[in-house]
């Protein structure tokens, strides 16, 4: 009997090394932005910042029939607390009622997939990895959930935000220039807040996540907006009475200038 069972095994232990050879290998991502930095000035109308990625595989990583995909989350700076409310109409006039507070909450969302989101991998798993616009009032995996509004207000909160061009979902907006070397432009609305932008890319084979890498850049105002911001932030009181002083000043001037005698 032992000698029966050594026989059926031995194919069995011989096949499970063989497979444990051939997922040795594993295949490393590697990323590079454009620019690590955005400078915003007076004339700022928006700007992209590319990302570029390559596929690393070693000896031992067997060769994937199926190709790749890949998926690249950005998040912008985070607002703690934004209210979002609801007008509603009182007779004659328009007022707001009902409102709704979400905590931590990214000021910018772009989701840009080398392929629909549909196609890229199964539901459990995207909601897993938190893809998609409406994901983004989730918390993180260990977590404690963050009290956020009802369905209705969320999808007001993203309809509002992708009108502005601040959440954004770009398919097939990652470009592979061979199968192991892709790129994809981020774009920057010119009201995209500063502050600093997680870029997150995620690499995928049949529908399954197997590597990831994660880099960052900033968007800084520069020059003479930058000072005023500065000094508005840090002397707020001062900014008040200059900016009255010169509302002042300039109302009196007009006045002078287009006296009529």
């Amino acid at each position: 009997m032992r000698a029966l069972l050594r026989l059926f095994l031995t194919p069995l232990t011989a096949a499970g090394l063989l497979l444990g050879a051939a997922g040795a290998g594993a295949e490393t991502l590697l990323t590079s932005l454009s620019s690590h930095q955005v400078l915003i000035t007076s004339n700022f109308t928006g700007s992209q910042v590319v990302v570029f990625g390559a596929v690393q595989r070693d000896d031992q990583t067997i060769a994937r029939a199926s190709g790749y995909d890949a998926a690249i989350i950005v998040r912008g700076p985070r607002q703690q607390v934004l209210t979002v409310r609801e007008k509603e109409r009182l007779g004659p006039i328009w007022i707001n009622r009902s409102q709704a507070k979400f905590a931590d909450v990214p000021s910018y969302y772009a989701l840009l997939t080398s392929r629909p989101l549909s196609e890229l991998t199964a539901e459990i798993m995207r909601g897993r990895l938190r893809l998609g616009a409406d994901m983004v009032f989730e918390p993180e995996t260990g977590a404690e959930p963050a009290p956020a509004g009802d369905a209705r207000f969320r999808e007001a909160l993203v309809r509002l935000r992708a009108r502005d061009g601040l959440y954004l979902q770009i398919d097939r907006g990652v470009t592979f220039i061979n199968p192991t070397i892709f790129r994809a432009a981020i774009p920057l609305p010119a009201e995209a807040p500063t502050g600093n932008y997680e870029v997150e890319v995620i690499l995928f084979t049949d529908g399954v996540p197997i590597a990831r890498d994660r880099t960052n850049f900033e968007l800084v105002k520069t020059g003479f907006e930058e000072q005023i911001a500065r000094w508005a932030e840090t002397n707020s009181l001062a900014y008040g009475a200059a900016t009255a002083f010169m509302a002042l000043f300039f109302g009196w001037l007009a006045t002078v200038v287009f006296r009529r005698d």
